[in-house]
């Protein structure tokens, strides 16, 4: 009667050992899924101090959930370490001072009027 209710004809020990290995895959998927939502917390802890944002608590136990101490992957880590620090505000406006001066005036006018010229012909409304 009961190797009848069995799947697959299986024996009770091969039924059992099947379920053993499901339980144990679906116990590393999980643990490896934990760590990397730590992963992303740890991510979204560091860019919110890196810009002064508050913190999140929901990122905190996610972190103590995965066991506490993350190691972020490297190409995780460079993107928040990266080598060019955001620069202040003055910074940014005299560098786009740099580059205006760069821009040749007469030639983006002549550009902008070629483009203007070029609808008028093909709008007979213009």
């Amino acid at each position: 009667d009961k190797t009848a209710a069995l799947p697959n004809g299986m024996a009770r020990e091969e039924f059992e050992e099947y379920q053993r290995q499901l339980l144990e895959e679906k116990i590393e998927r999980d643990k490896v899924f934990a760590q990397r939502k730590a992963e992303r917390a740890t991510v979204r802890m560091h860019l919110r101090d890196k810009y002064h944002l508050a913190q999140d608590e929901r990122d905190d136990a996610q972190v103590h959930v995965a066991g506490g101490a993350v190691e972020l992957p490297q190409d995780l880590a460079a993107m928040v370490h990266s080598e060019e620090e955001e620069e202040d505000g003055s910074a940014g406006a005299f560098a786009f001072l740099a580059k205006l001066r760069e821009v040749e005036l007469p030639a983006l006018r002549d550009r902008g009027l070629g483009g203007v010229n070029q609808v008028k012909e093909k709008c007979a409304l213009m």
